[in-house]
């Protein structure tokens, strides 16, 4: 999903996002771990104010996006913050990541894992992100949960208001519940320009996402509410996972 005419107005529809306690939370986990410094890499980075706080706390960030709009929204707000000269930003699909060297640690917030299903394509994902994770880094990611979308998700429909534009979310579930077709409706109030995107998310069991990535190398460290920050509930909207690597592929690779 590239969210392109979105990306204008992803920060003013997303408003109620608490990216302070987002910040708090992946801050913790990563400086919990021996993450205090070093390159992080910040996957399906969006507008990037996540991207942003932990360039502001010294990590060397990589903002990775397939999307052009979405990282020059990035690129201007780093501008004006006066650190891109700090922050590489990299427009690619997670799907073939090549970050060029290791990492030692990787974020990646606000569903994008969910937007790259089907399940061979969201191994194939974290397959990636290991692959650059050094010895002992740390990933931290966000899923929404199969409750979400069958409960709340499901076939609804809702409208986002912003100053400069309306947005109709309307939803599609599948009888299985484990994807949701997603159409986007922007409406543009001084033009009256219209512009409609198209997206699907997958949902996938805590159990099955905890097997992924111990298949690539990773021990789960914690899972909790991707909203509240506290324990799993059985209406949890959102996970979000901490896992830790337990080696180093890529220098493995390079040594033969």
């Amino acid at each position: 999903m590239a969210y392109n005419e979105f990306a204008y107005f992803y920060d003013e529809l997303n408003g109620e996002a608490d990216y302070d306690a987002l910040y708090t939370y992946v801050t913790e986990q990563l400086q919990a771990h021996g993450i205090t410094d070093g390159i992080v890499a910040d996957l399906g980075c969006g507008t990037g104010d996540l991207t942003l706080m932990l360039t502001q706390a010294g990590y060397d960030m990589i903002g990775v996006d397939q999307s052009e709009e979405m990282l020059a929204v990035l690129r201007e707000k780093a501008d004006e913050l006066g650190i891109s000269q700090r922050l590489l930003l990299l427009r690619q699909d997670i799907l073939s990541l090549d970050l060029f060297g290791t990492i030692r640690g990787a974020v990646s917030t606000f569903d994008t894992y969910n937007h790259i299903g089907p399940a061979p394509r969201f191994e194939q994902a974290v397959a990636r992100a290991a692959f650059f994770m050094e010895e002992g880094g740390v990933f931290i990611f966000d899923l929404n949960t199969p409750y979400k979308h069958r409960q709340v998700l499901a076939d609804n429909e809702f409208v986002l208001e912003g100053p400069d534009a309306v947005c109709r979310w309307r939803n599609a579930c599948s009888p299985e519940g484990d994807r949701v077709d997603i159409s986007i409706q922007i409406e543009y109030l001084d033009t009256g320009e219209v512009f409609r995107e198209q997206f699907a998310e997958y949902t996938y069991e805590a159990d099955y996402v905890k097997q992924v990535l111990e298949e690539n190398g990773f021990a789960l460290a914690e899972l909790r509410d991707g909203e509240t920050f506290g324990p799993l509930q059985p209406d949890s909207q959102r996970y979000i996972f901490t896992a830790i690597k337990q080696y180093t592929q890529l220098e493995k690779t390079h040594n033969g």
